[in-house]
């Protein structure tokens, strides 16, 4: 039994040896932490109390130094304090001096003052006494003379005052005679400097225009069946077709020569379409119309490159060549305006004016010419205010509107264009004045029929014998029509003096326009 108790199992040895061995690791790693611990704590307990030992020491030099730095600070500190002390005290000697100083110079002012008032008193009593001699010799001279002193002074100041005038007035017509004189010469040679420098065509606008056709057959189509051709060439056109026995010719008249270009060139092209009837009429005469904006466009270019002018907009250039189909007194008015640029640019040159502006206002200076259809008023100022309202400057619109003395010149370059205007008027050769008479009368004509507000269109036609006017039909009712043509009638007898008797004839279209799909 002894020898099975000792027999244990291997295993279990094995279990139990580990497990002692276990237990006595623990407890020496324990022992060996214990000692380390202890060893620690001895060794920040002495670093403690070295530590302490220094900064008592530290402490201590601290303490010292600080008493060093005090006791400097001090020391510094009583000097700064001494040498205050002693700066305080010049100051004050100074302010004494200063105060001893300005008692003195009071003392010296009082006594100047006191010596001041004692000569004003004096001066008064002088004064005083003077005025009384002066108001005793004054009532002794009006006693004498027998009159007072204000009437004494009045005379003088009359008598002094005409001789003033005089002298002045005499010495103001001295200058203005001389001024007149040199003034006279000096402008009789800048125009005679500016007409000498002037070449210009002389030539004078007709009213008619001659067409050339290929045969004398070609007369009856223009005429049309029962005139119906000629009669609707007429009315849209409003120029007159005179066909007489003169061979292969027809003549166009108008007062107008834009309306009677458009005229011509639609005649032409009407002969040489060959196809002549109404509705080609109106299809021919529309597209010229529109070549012709084209046209103006290029003739105001012309004539703006010709005189250096530029940055002029697009309506302005329109009517530029608007005037190249006006005439005024029988003269072409944008020849004439050319003309006017540039003799007032030769005397602005001569007397030191803006010879640019110059040429600007003389072109531009009778677009109202154009413009008086669609506006009321004097030419010039019908000018002007389309220039300003197209961006001119005040100096360019006030030279347009005063060239014909509506206004007042405010400037040498408006004067230039007055007298320049004045010079190319008068030029011999350059006008007629029953041709423009008479172109007056049919502008004049035309115009009354357009105040009626029913009238689309009114043309003077038959050298003024006949008036028509289109009217509105979606305004104007047949009935209507009667009592217009009479008001217009009487409206004629009453504003314009003519001869013989004129036509009027009103006339209203109704046209209906239907497409076949």
């Amino acid at each position: 039994m002894v020898t099975n108790a000792f027999n244990l199992p291997p295993l279990l040895i094995l279990l139990v040896g580990w497990g002692l061995g276990i237990w006595f690791g623990y407890f020496v790693r324990r022992w060996i932490e214990n000692k380390h611990l202890k060893s620690a704590e001895d060794r920040a307990q002495q670093i403690l109390i070295k530590a302490g030992a220094q900064a008592e020491e530290l402490k201590k030099e601290k303490l010292l130094e600080g008493r060093e730095v005090l006791q400097s600070e001090r020391e510094e500190l009583e000097q700064a304090g001494a040498g205050e002390r002693m700066r305080i005290q010049e100051i004050e000697h100074q302010v004494l001096r200063r105060e001893e100083f300005l008692d003195k110079r009071e003392a010296e002012l009082r006594a100047r003052d006191e010596d001041f008032a004692r000569r004003v008193e004096r001066q008064r009593s002088d004064e005083q006494k003077l005025k009384d001699d002066h108001d005793r010799a004054v009532r002794e001279l009006e006693r004498i003379s027998h009159i007072t002193a204000q009437e004494a002074r009045d005379l003088l100041v009359e008598r002094m005052t005409a001789e003033a005038r005089l002298d002045a007035a005499r010495y103001v017509k001295k200058i203005e005679s001389e001024a007149k004189r040199l003034a006279e010469r000096k402008a009789q040679t800048v125009v005679t400097t500016a007409i000498q420098r002037l070449a210009s065509n002389v030539t004078q606008e007709y009213t008619i225009s001659v067409v050339t056709l290929p045969s004398d057959e070609m007369k009856g189509r223009i005429i049309g069946r029962e005139g119906r051709n000629i009669r609707e060439f007429e009315k849209l056109t409003g120029v007159d077709i005179i066909i007489d026995d003169t061979p292969e010719t027809v003549v166009l008249s108008s007062f107008d020569p834009y309306r009677r270009e458009v005229a011509k060139l639609a005649l032409e092209r009407l002969i040489a379409d060959g196809r002549i009837h109404p509705a080609r009429i109106e299809e021919i005469l529309k597209k010229v119309e529109e070549e012709m904006h084209a046209r103006l466009l290029e003739i105001g270019e012309r004539a703006l490159y010709e005189l250096g002018v530029t940055d002029v907009p697009e309506e302005e250039v329109r009517m530029i060549g608007r005037l190249h189909f006006r005439t005024s007194y029988g003269q072409n008015v944008l020849e004439h305006s050319k003309e006017v640029a540039y003799l007032a640019s030769v005397m602005a040159a001569e007397v030191g004016a803006n010879v640019k502006m110059v040429r600007r206002i003389g072109l531009l200076h009778d677009l109202g010419k154009v413009l008086t259809q669609e506006a009321e008023g004097p030419h010039a100022v019908v000018g002007a205010e389309f220039a300003a309202k197209h961006g001119e400057t005040g100096p360019v619109t006030n030279g347009i509107a005063a060239h014909h003395g509506e206004c007042d010149a405010t400037t040498i370059e408006s004067v230039l264009i007055a007298a320049a205007d004045a010079i190319s008027a008068a030029r011999p050769g350059a006008r007629q004045e029953n041709v423009e008479s008479y172109i007056k009368r049919l502008e004049s004509l035309e115009q009354i029929a357009r105040e009626f507000p029913s009238v689309e269109k009114a043309y003077a036609i038959q050298a003024g014998r006949e008036i028509r006017a289109i009217l509105r039909s979606e305004h104007v009712t047949d009935a209507q029509m009667e009592e217009i043509a009479r008001s217009m009638a009487q409206r004629i007898e009453k504003t314009i003096d003519y001869p013989g008797q004129i036509k009027v004839i009103c006339i209203r279209e109704s046209r209906i326009i239907e497409y076949a799909r």
